[in-house]
């Protein structure tokens, strides 16, 4: 078995974090691949498995109604330090996996095989794993199968963050912002968290395009988006909805803490000119802030963002403008007395 360096431990999880496939919801393309797995080497367990920091999670599971296990006795551990399919056909006669609680415990593991899901930059991020309550040997044609598979899977997640990532901004697209803005507004309900939405427009983006044409008017956005994306990785995601519009999901976030975040961003931009047709040319955004209604939806959400925006651009552009309501925990009275630089110069309160 080849060994990967100790010291790519760092690298392996931003490579998984990049796909953003932990903790999502079970898939058909994924589920297909493990039944057929399942049938083709007739065992009783098959298993999509990523493996994280201190956990291994599965995308996709038959057999078991285990959604996660701890990594420090998985299997997949071993598995993903080398290259090649991972086998242990008796896990008791093994000293490294003869204790472990899932050997000597439910569901009592006797064999495992595992072939590494290696991206194309050589990061092993989980396993195609089978696995059996009794003593067993695959031939080296299953094995050839399950290492197929394995490669499927990879290849759906690739197609996944493809149809997940605008071409251009390399940021969400729609489909991919809203089906993960709706499972955190339905998070947000369950437990009661809070969840902000901050709607960004580029100003004067026609003008941009009209003055110096389409391709300076992309490499504008680009330039936005690349600095919307890496001021708020920490706290949320940015999609683009289409044209000029982007919108940041922010959850946990409650509505001051977003419009801080928010008035950072439209300094950064601010402070960050851009160089098109040979000049210096200075890019500002407006931005409209809004706190996610316990009794209300997604689209509301983005509602509230929306109008919010549209204020933002009438008072002036390069401005931040929150929305908030008369059911809203932070009422108008409370705003208005915060220090008057705790937004910056370009924010604004404004009552929707």
């Amino acid at each position: 078995m080849v060994e990967c360096g100790s010291d790519d431990e760092a690298a392996r999880l931003r490579a998984l974090y990049h796909y953003e496939v932990l903790d999502t919801a079970p898939e058909e393309a994924f589920d297909r691949i493990t039944r057929l797995a399942k049938t083709m080497l007739d065992i009783p367990i098959v298993l999509v498995s990523f493996v994280d920091k201190d956990r291994q999670w599965f995308k996709s599971r038959q057999g078991t109604h285990l959604r996660e296990a701890a990594r420090q006795t998985s299997f997949c551990t071993h598995a993903i330090k080398g290259t090649n399919a991972f086998i242990v056909q008796d896990a008791r006669a093994d000293p490294r996996f003869a204790t472990s609680p899932l050997v000597i415990k439910q569901p009592f593991i006797r064999f495992y095989a595992g072939v590494p899901l290696r991206t194309s930059g050589g990061h092993n991020i989980g396993t195609l794993c089978a696995m059996d309550t009794k003593v067993r040997e695959l031939t080296s044609k299953q094995i050839r199968m399950l290492e197929d598979l394995a490669r499927l899977v990879i290849d759906e997640l690739e197609l996944r963050l493809m149809a997940a990532t605008d071409g251009l901004t390399g940021l969400m697209t729609r489909r991919a912002f809203n089906e993960n803005a709706q499972l955190d507004a339905e998070r947000c309900k369950r437990y009661r968290k809070p969840l902000s939405c901050a709607a960004i427009d580029v100003d004067n983006f026609k003008i941009i395009n009209d003055s110096f044409g389409h391709a300076a008017g992309d490499l504008m956005l680009r330039h936005v988006a690349t600095i919307c994306k890496s001021s708020l990785r920490a706290a949320g995601y940015v999609g683009r909805l289409g044209g000029d519009e982007l919108v940041a999901m922010l959850p946990e976030t409650t509505l001051i803490d977003a419009l801080q975040m928010a008035e950072r961003l439209r300094k950064r931009i601010e402070a960050a000119p851009i160089e098109i047709a040979g000049r210096p040319i200075l890019a500002s955004v407006s931005i409209g802030v809004a706190e996610f209604r316990l009794a209300g939806s997604l689209t509301q959400l983005l509602q509230d963002a929306d109008e919010a925006l549209y204020d933002a651009k009438v008072d002036g552009r390069n401005r931040v403008v929150c929305h908030f309501d008369d059911l809203r925990v932070i009422p108008r009275e409370e705003a208005a007395v915060l220090p008057p630089d705790r937004f910056g110069c370009g924010a604004n309160f404004n009552q929707a």
